[in-house]
């Protein structure tokens, strides 16, 4: 179905009101403000002042550039491919190269002049100013995306519940049906969920936004982490005391797993039970031997997962979760 998103939205009436106020100020090229706000209006505030600023910043030192080489050389076709020879490598070393093409727009107006007088430059500046101002005032809008990052929120917690609970299952009886697209489903998921999170930031920069930041960085992490682990689950196929113990916890982890979980709690348990096995005989076999070290690697990977949600607790205010 056909949608029109809110940039598009503001885009159109942006550029509608940047002419408006253009022709009302009975400015020459008026559309040439349209073209402005169309350039400056981004996907976040922060971008869009950004953008601003970059295209100001270009025009002002391209209409330098014109006065210079128009005024002070001629007013000819080979002066403007001089002035953007010049200019083009400026403005990448200033790091304002977004500034180009409306730059080079301004740039146009003035040769087509073939007279530069303070009424130009002032009509210039006007229209710079309008497109600009505008593009600034319609971007003050952004509607808030929190919604969606709670959506975000609870699809990974059902991932990694998921792939916890297939962990389980494949210790307690050698069955699993965790797949690598069900992996790549939850990295595609924390990916957009920061791409998300970082934009809502760039809008608001509240200390919400920033924790839900910091709660996908902190998912991507025990993410890899995960991944780590599937290897060495996989390579459990002996089924001995130990390897119910620590499916019946990994069973009860991913049953309690939630956002605002600290993980003080599942890492105390881990250390009893870490201290249980160590005063269990011990083993008998070379496989119960492979099958223990194999464990215990597991055990290790898991109280870094848990490790690094605890350290996301402690720097960081709950995150909210309706």
């Amino acid at each position: 179905m056909y949608k029109i998103g809110y940039r598009t939205i503001k885009t159109a009436i942006g550029a509608t009101i940047a002419v408006i106020i253009a022709q009302a100020l009975g400015l020459q090229f008026a559309t040439s403000a349209a073209i402005l706000t169309i350039l400056c209006i981004q996907n976040t505030k922060k971008k869009s002042v950004q953008s601003s600023i970059d295209r100001f910043s270009a025009c002002m030192i391209s209409m330098v550039f014109a006065y210079l080489l128009f005024e002070g050389v001629s007013y000819h076709p080979i002066m403007i491919g001089v002035l953007l020879l010049l200019f083009i490598p400026l403005t990448v070393q200033l790091r304002i190269e977004e500034g180009i093409v409306t730059s080079s727009v301004i740039v146009m107006h003035l040769y087509s002049e073939h007279h530069i007088t303070w009424s130009v430059i002032v009509n210039e500046l006007l229209m710079i100013s309008v497109g600009i101002g505008v593009a600034l005032v319609v971007n003050l809008y952004m509607p808030s995306v929190e919604n969606e990052l709670k959506e975000y929120q609870d699809k990974v917690e059902a991932r990694f519940r998921k792939v916890f609970l297939e962990f389980a299952c494949h210790l307690k009886r050698g069955e699993s049906y965790l797949d690598e697209e069900e992996m790549e489903k939850i990295e595609l998921l924390l990916h957009k969920g920061k791409q998300i999170a970082i934009r809502e930031m760039e809008n608001r920069s509240t200390n919400e936004e920033e924790c839900l930041y910091r709660y996908f960085a902190m998912r991507e992490k025990q993410f890899y982490i995960m991944k780590r682990m599937i290897p060495i689950v996989s390579s459990i196929s002996a089924h001995y005391d130990q390897t119910y113990m620590i499916a019946d916890y990994i069973d009860s982890l991913a049953r309690a797993l939630r956002p605002e979980g600290t993980g003080k709690i599942p890492l105390f348990r881990l250390e009893e039970m870490k201290q249980q096995f160590r005063d269990m005989p011990l083993p008998e076999t070379r496989e119960e031997f492979e099958t223990r070290a194999y464990l215990f690697q597991f055990l290790y990977e898991v109280e870094q997962y848990l490790l690094i949600k605890k350290k996301f607790r402690g720097e960081n205010i709950p995150v909210s979760h309706s």
